[in-house]
């Protein structure tokens, strides 16, 4: 599979990482801290947030969730205890003083607040200060205490179960976007999960779908030793709240950029809009852009022992799928059955309207970008399976091994289940994002007199008794190939391209 543009093979710092590093000083005030200050500041925390219970409980009681009523002094003024409960909250928390840098704009004016980089829970702190609206999964609102304080500001709750939750939330969003005012603002999160702070990654687009001014708001943490930041790969939640509250002083900075309209082009094109808008927040952060988005962290956390190699390749690849609305609901039986239908095929190179018809899709850019990506020679042909080796690999990035025998499945013949070394090396190349794999090293470690065939049963044990099988018998230098003619994907010869 080729790229088509020239992004990095291995991203500068996995941005759904965050490790930790303590000098002996540290770890010694650490100590300290956890005996004396530490257990004082989480009683105070806890009775504080146990303190607004009660508030955003009454003042949540009888109101519409569709519908804003004109709100009475008492409501008023359990809104404002609420805000003095969990400013008083933060403080005792080390967060003293919260540097805010411009101004917000009213809700009449910009209905929508794009706020990164998110990375931590305590992202929360410009929410309960400004008490907006969120976006936020259902399952928050069953969370003691802090859910009817989620319940309290009227998220838009996704129903991630629900299949038609994206097209529901965006909806949702539009219509209280459009209300001139009447909502609160809603505080959006565009990136979608947290991460490390150390790149802004793509945008989704339900902020930017309605085509109104947004107002960006940019997050600081400019502590000297990150305790905050909570990803994917990292320090556990409750690890992340002992640490900071460790630490004698948590600054924090809320910059409020200028409020951002958009073009004619930009309303016309969400995606356009989210991407100048993220620019524009990157630059003030001084951040570079990540080109990666939530939806690719688990290619990028990936484990095994066929894990991504080269990332470049297989990431556009998924992007392209994930604009298809291919990546959405893909199972494990839609993946056998289209192994099952490339199989038939036998290795027939198909045309983009052949690709079409398989997918059962039009054919429009996106989809003629996905079947360049595989025209290994240039003529407008594609072998099937290299798709859907791809798919399956993008789809199930930590389990290698199963895309491996679906591939065997699609490739090896019916009389004894091997496939040739040409095929195998495909499959190599494909799966882990490398160009000419070398088999050498394999078959000579297998030390069998057939080294022009393997079965599934074969690579699969040797695998198991060598962990790093990758790093120990592949090559992948971009030299001739030792084994066998060029790749053939249907008896022909052929050259790959970069």
């Amino acid at each position: 599979m080729k790229s088509s543009n020239s992004r990095p093979s291995r991203v500068a710092r996995n941005p759904f990482v965050h490790k930790l590093k303590f000098t002996m000083t540290e770890k010694i005030k650490i100590g300290l801290m956890s005996v004396t200050v530490f257990p004082v500041r989480l009683l105070l925390v806890s009775f504080l947030m146990l303190l607004a219970w009660p508030f955003a409980f009454t003042a949540a009681l009888g109101r519409s969730d569709f519908v804003i009523e004109p709100q009475p002094w008492w409501r008023r003024f359990i809104d404002l205890c609420l805000r003095v409960i969990m400013r008083a909250m933060w403080f005792c928390g080390g967060f003293h003083w919260i540097k805010v840098k411009g101004e917000r704009a009213a809700a009449s004016e910009v209905p929508i607040l794009t706020v990164a980089p998110h990375s931590s829970y305590f992202d929360a702190i410009p929410v309960t200060m400004t008490m907006c609206s969120i976006v936020t999964k259902l399952e928050s609102k069953s969370i003691p205490v802090w859910g009817t304080l989620i319940s309290y500001i009227r998220p838009v709750f996704v129903f991630r179960s629900d299949q038609d939750s994206r097209r529901k939330t965006v909806e949702e969003i539009n219509r209280r976007a459009q209300s001139g005012g009447e909502w609160p603002q809603i505080m959006i999160f565009p990136e979608g999960t947290c991460t490390n702070r150390s790149g802004l990654i793509l945008f989704k687009a339900g902020a930017f779908i309605p085509g109104l001014p947004v107002q960006p708001v940019v997050l600081r943490y400019p502590n000297k030793l990150d305790t905050v930041t909570w990803t994917w790969q990292g320090p556990a939640a409750f690890k992340i709240l002992w640490l900071t509250l460790c630490q004698p002083h948590n600054p924090m900075e809320i910059e409020y950029l200028p409020i951002y309209t958009p073009s004619n082009e930009e309303k016309k094109n969400p995606a356009l809009f989210a991407n100048n808008v993220r620019k524009l927040m990157a630059k003030a952060l001084e951040l570079p852009l990540t080109d990666l988005s939530f939806d690719d962290r688990e290619i990028i956390l990936a484990r095994g022992p066929l894990s991504i190699y080269d990332l470049s390749s297989l990431l556009e690849f998924h992007q392209l799928v994930c604009r298809l609305g291919l990546r959405a609901g893909r199972t494990d039986r839609v993946l056998e059955e289209q192994a099952r239908r490339a199989r038939a095929l036998r290795g027939d190179r198909q045309t983009l309207e052949d690709f079409a018809q398989f997918l059962n899709l039009p054919v429009t850019d996106t989809l003629t970008q996905v079947h360049s990506l595989f025209d290994q020679r240039g003529d407008g042909h594609i072998d099937i399976r290299h798709y859907v080796i791809a798919l399956s690999t993008v789809h199930r990035p930590s389990k290698s091994m199963e895309t491996l025998r679906l591939a065997f499945k699609m490739y090896e013949s019916e009389e004894n289940g091997y496939i040739l070394v040409e095929e195998l090396a495909t499959i190599l190349e494909i799966m882990l994002g490398v160009k000419e794999v070398e088999l050498s090293g394999l078959f000579g470690a297998l030390d069998r007199p057939d080294s022009a065939k393997i079965t599934y049963d074969e690579l699969h044990h040797f695998i198991e008794q060598h962990p790093y099988f990758v790093q120990d018998f592949l090559d992948f230098e971009n030299h001739p190939r030792k084994l066998g003619p060029p790749k053939t994907c249907n008896g022909q010869k052929h050259n790959k391209e970069d």
